[in-house]
């Protein structure tokens, strides 16, 4: 298989305040187009081999031969080169995974129009293969530009444009992601503060300076935030000078974590407007995810008992009280259900809560402390690991909770809500989530109901799906554990 992305390979990479990407992008893609290739003579080869030994005829070599150029043009014709896709989303596989349905549609299409009888095994092996083997290059690849993005390289530079308050926002968002690629350079805002700076960023002035502004910081990107200066007429000159050097423009909605599958641009009576679906969060769909998480717990059940009765037998040798520790918390609609956990702290460590309130450690209505004098040394062990959730595999069968969901609040936590974070109890609560994969106790409250609230809005299989993966991750990275 060719090689893939090495961090040696863009380490020359210009930083995002040096010049243009347009250098570490084309070597990217050539490492990607590289990549493709090889899965697909490795996956080739194999289905040759497997499928005929020594004994291929001339048709099946030819094949061979021709299966790494045919799937770099299935690629490009999925848009699997498409720069705006690179290192971010689920986009890019996902036009993978099509570029395998248009290959193997090609493929029998040309078979019948030729009338060859192709080996429907070798094609099995072929088409399956490299797609997989693409994915998981794909995925190795990425995983290294995010590192490289941690770092500061491999940017792409951002000039972002509107009021001070919402270029701030954006400034806040695309650090805490650095995965995404996008690093703020520099701000034009409506009315200029007198510090000439924004969280660190330079404003160059006002939004009649945008394109000056490109310039001099040799920015990629233009961010427009939600702005009613910046109307129609002034967004479309902006749009043509930016067109001149190549630069990219992209135009915030003031809309708050909604999906690109719930929004759908609408041409109507000469304007471009937005229609926003409502999330869907019943039906079918509701059906399937229920099905899919009594399954996949039970299944988690039954393999996990031999290791379940060992933890809760560590536990009863530890201290002599119960392995179980069970708490009212607030489920889906506001109903209560009973929780199940490994017990982790002393018997009597609700008895002693109320003395430890002045030593929260977190904002918002959450109580939090990182050395719980009430934690036992068993406990400290299973939170670490997070292996204390293993018996809500009992409240997912039992209906109350979903594999994947907003965290459960305590019945005291959820009366402090406010409005809008009640939003959170549409959907059954879960035992992991966007909190869990993004730092859960190390996360601020507002941070956390933002992810909860994001969650909510765009749920889909897919997404539950892609938590659960990094779930393994942030498992094993053990942050916020505690």
């Amino acid at each position: 298989m060719a090689s893939i992305a090495t961090d040696s390979y863009l380490e020359d990479a210009p930083r995002a305040q040096d010049r243009r990407t347009g250098a570490w992008v084309r070597k990217y893609l050539r490492l990607v187009a590289l990549g493709d290739f090889g899965c697909a003579s490795v996956a080739a080869l194999a289905a040759v081999l497997l499928r005929f030994g020594g004994n291929a005829g001339h048709t099946y070599i030819a094949l061979t031969l021709a299966l790494p150029v045919l799937w770099l043009a299935a690629l490009w014709l999925a848009g699997g080169y498409d720069v705006r896709f690179v290192g971010t989303g689920s986009d890019e596989f996902r036009k993978v995974m099509n570029a395998g349905v248009g290959l193997t549609a090609a493929i029998a299409i040309g078979s019948y129009a030729n009338n060859m009888e192709l080996s429907r095994g070798y094609l099995l092996i072929a088409v399956p293969g490299m797609t997989l083997l693409d994915l998981i290059v794909r995925y190795t690849m990425r995983k290294r530009l995010h590192r490289l993005r941690a770092g500061g390289r491999c940017m792409q530079s951002v000039v972002a444009v509107g009021h001070e308050a919402a270029v701030a926002g954006l400034i806040a968002e695309l650090r805490r992601d650095s995965y995404h690629g996008l690093s703020v350079a520099a701000a034009c805002v409506t009315q200029p503060p007198g510090r000439g700076e924004i969280a660190g960023i330079p404003v160059y002035g006002g939004l009649d300076d945008v394109t000056a502004a490109v310039s001099h910081f040799a920015a990629d990107t233009v961010a427009v935030t939600s702005c009613p200066e910046m109307d129609a007429f002034r967004l479309r000159a902006l749009a043509w000078e930016l067109e001149k050097g190549g630069t990219e423009l992209c135009v915030s909605p003031a809309l708050l974590d909604v999906a690109g599958p719930r929004t759908t641009i609408r041409p109507t009576a000469g304007l471009t407007l937005l229609h926003v679906d409502h999330p869907r969060l019943d039906g079918i769909r509701l059906a399937a995810k229920a099905v899919f998480d009594w399954c996949l717990a039970g299944l988690a059940l039954v393999m996990l008992a031999p290791l379940m009765g060992v933890l809760a037998l560590m536990i009863r040798l530890a201290d002599g009280g119960p392995a179980l520790f069970t708490q009212i918390r607030v489920g889906k609609d506001g109903r209560a259900f009973r929780i199940y956990k490994f017990r982790t702290m002393v018997v009597d460590a609700e008895q002693h809560k109320a003395e430890l309130m002045d030593r929260n450690e977190h904002d918002g209505v959450l109580f939090k402390l990182r050395n719980d004098p009430r934690v036992t040394a068993v406990g400290a062990h299973l939170r670490r690991w997070s292996v204390d959730e293993l018996p809500q595999l009992f409240n997912v069968l039992l209906g109350d909770m979903s594999l994947v969901g907003p965290r459960p609040p305590l019945p005291d936590e959820a009366a402090k809500y406010a409005e809008h974070v009640h939003r959170r109890l549409v959907v059954k609560p879960g035992i992991t989530g966007l909190w869990q994969v993004n730092g859960r106790a190390n996360l601020p409250w507002d941070e956390s109901v933002r992810l909860d609230l994001r969650y909510v809005e765009n749920w889909s299989f897919a997404l539950d799906l892609q938590i659960l993966w990094k779930t393994i991750s942030a498992l094993r990275r053990r942050s916020g554990a505690y």
